[in-house]
């Protein structure tokens, strides 16, 4: 059965494209109410953006967006794809908030196992391996950000997980409400 699901798909792409996404799915515009047409990613209701909640193993931390703008913030100019234009984000390195937790700052060995898990409240989720979210290993950014151009982010916020040196902002996850450091099995 899966593979004749399989092949019926693949015949079906082959076709012409498919949206999978019910118009239940798309996002509001802004006045609330759903845009036909629109593409969503997220596989179920949304979540009410609240507080950051960040777990790795029996360790969590929460993060209100008062608590963040109290810690020393860091400022990248990005270029994002889909708005064809340069923005300027300000926020807290990922990995800031990832080591009062246990994860290590300059992983070594199997600390290479630890991969990232942030997830919006339109239940949008992306991952980063441990290595993508520290200095020590990669030279771009991962940016918990609570500002875009000196602004608050107003739809996209108040958290937003920005990433510096990508192609386009495919793994930029906005109303960011969940964190979760997970091992590869």
């Amino acid at each position: 059965m899966r593979a004749l699901l399989r092949i019926s798909v693949v015949a079906l792409v082959g076709i012409g494209s498919i949206n999978l996404y019910s118009q239940a799915d798309t996002p509001p515009s802004g006045d609330g109410t759903p845009q036909s047409g629109e593409m969503h990613h997220g596989t179920h209701a949304p979540v009410p953006a609240g507080p950051l909640k960040i777990t790795f193993g029996d360790k969590s931390a929460e993060w209100t967006p008062e608590k963040l703008a109290a810690l020393p913030h860091q400022t990248i100019k990005l270029y994002n794809e889909h708005a064809k234009a340069d923005q300027t984000f300000a926020g807290v390195p990922l990995i800031e908030l990832l080591t009062p937790l246990g994860v290590p700052e300059k992983p070594r060995g199997k600390d290479f196992q630890w991969y990232v898990v942030a997830e919006g409240s339109d239940g949008y989720k992306v991952v980063y391996s441990i290595g993508e979210v520290t200095p020590d290993v990669h030279h771009g950014t991962v940016l918990v950000a609570d500002a875009m151009d000196g602004k608050p982010l107003g739809q996209n916020g108040p958290v937003q997980l920005v990433a510096s040196d990508e192609n386009r902002p495919a793994r930029w996850v906005r109303n960011l409400v969940t964190i979760r450091i997970q091992e590869a099995q």
